[in-house]
């Protein structure tokens, strides 16, 4: 491929980056204004200026517009990137530092929006549950790779399961105290899996 091709290409993916980005964040602040079941998928297209089957080649409903979150492949990425010899855990805790050491202010407002709009919209929060397996399986499957076992092992959907969890953990926190710094919330529990759970003492009957 010549580097006009490659330009091209690059320039054509840049654009659909942009127009993704322009749809979300219109639906965003028509969701914001007028509600989420109030606003339709023909208005949040002519706010962003596409038409109504554009909105759709890029988020198959109105939901997805909602749900699909640019910064997970970017973690997956930064994930495979560590370095061998760091442990599962340690790579995954690496991984959210660097997205999160670059993510811009305006992205992080847009992830807390989105993230309330989850757990206050039944129909989204349906939805979120509903792509949970489907997350725990790309976790596990970056696990495996990791550890040279099959997605399938049990040890290995265990503790991308765990993963999973603390990570929502964290972000219903967030949800609940927006002041607070998601990425130390998010840190502290993954060490909390890097150091074993140290939780005997919750396990215990309460006297």
């Amino acid at each position: 491929m010549s580097q006009d091709e490659q330009r091209r290409i690059g320039l054509r993916e840049r654009k659909k980056m942009r127009t993704r980005v322009a749809i979300q964040q219109h639906a965003l602040r028509l969701f914001r204004e007028q509600g989420y079941q109030e606003t339709t998928v023909e208005q949040i297209a002519e706010a962003a200026e596409v038409s109504p089957s554009t909105f759709f080649r890029y988020f198959p409903t109105k939901e997805d517009v909602v749900l699909s979150d640019e910064t997970d492949p970017q973690i997956i990425a930064a994930f495979h990137a560590q370095s061998p010899e760091i442990n599962v855990v340690r790579a995954l805790r690496n991984a959210f530092a660097t997205v999160f050491a670059t993510l811009p202010k305006h992205e992080q407002e847009a992830m807390f929006e989105r993230g309330r709009l989850i757990f206050t919209i039944p129909e989204l929060r349906a939805r979120f549950l509903d792509n949970l397996a489907q997350s725990i399986n790309m976790m596990a499957g970056a696990v495996a790779e990791r550890t040279h076992r099959e997605p399938s092992d049990f040890m290995v959907r265990t503790l991308a399961g765990a993963l999973m969890g603390v990570g929502m953990s964290a972000g219903l926190m967030w949800m609940e105290n927006p002041d607070m710094d998601l990425m130390s919330a998010v840190d502290e529990a993954f060490s909390y899996i890097e150091s074993g759970f140290p939780f005997n003492k919750l396990l215990e009957p309460h006297k």
